[in-house]
């Protein structure tokens, strides 16, 4: 196996987020984990058996992305979460560059709660293209498209009716207000400081 499962059970407790939601949501990224490491075990095989180039080894490797990415962004998503509210530092450096970019913190709260509340299933993702030095907070349909190439995740949040369906029922807002009182600000900061070096 190349990747094991992190664990994420810190974030039990976390208000807005029952214990059945998340243990759920652990159980479904474990999955993902699991799918990614048995996809590179069977590409791996059938490269050395000769069936690179059929129609199932391009099924497979193209499965491979959704899995690898549902892992990664899974492990993004609740790494940028706490069960102990932070609120972002107005004196820091994403806040600035938030405010610049956007025009005011609550411009871009505004539009990143409005991404994540359109319809259909996916991700909002605040990204930090390295090229234009600006933020863009982007919809993700699938795990495998849509992204911005080559720029760094700042901020993410799961808008599959997983993530709080079994809390809030059709109420996608009341989880994203949830989800903006988990944000650890603390490890989004540091994302952006890295992201902007």
């Amino acid at each position: 196996m190349i990747y094991q499962a992190k664990n994420f059970e810190n974030l039990i407790g976390t208000p807005g987020f029952s214990e059945q939601l998340l243990k759920n949501h652990f159980t479904l990224y474990q999955g993902y984990v699991t799918n990614t490491n048995k996809l590179y075990e069977i590409i791996q095989q059938m490269t050395k058996d000769g069936k690179a180039g059929t129609p199932e080894f391009a099924e497979i490797k193209r499965r491979f992305g959704w899995e690898f990415n549902g892992m990664r962004l899974h492990e993004y998503y609740f790494e940028n979460m706490t069960k102990n509210k932070k609120d972002i530092d107005k004196g820091g450096k994403l806040h600035k560059k938030i405010q610049d970019d956007f025009g005011s913190f609550d411009n871009w709260q505004k539009e990143f709660k409005s991404t994540g509340a359109m319809r259909g299933i996916g991700w909002a993702i605040m990204y930090y293209d390295p090229f234009s030095k600006r933020l863009f907070n982007t919809w993700i349909n699938e795990h495998d498209v849509g992204h911005l190439a080559g720029c760094p995740i700042i901020l993410i949040m799961d808008v599959f009716e997983h993530a709080f369906m079994i809390d809030y029922g059709l109420k996608r807002a009341d989880y994203i207000e949830a989800f903006f009182n988990a944000i650890d600000w603390d490890i989004v900061q540091k994302r952006y400081e890295t992201a902007e070096k």
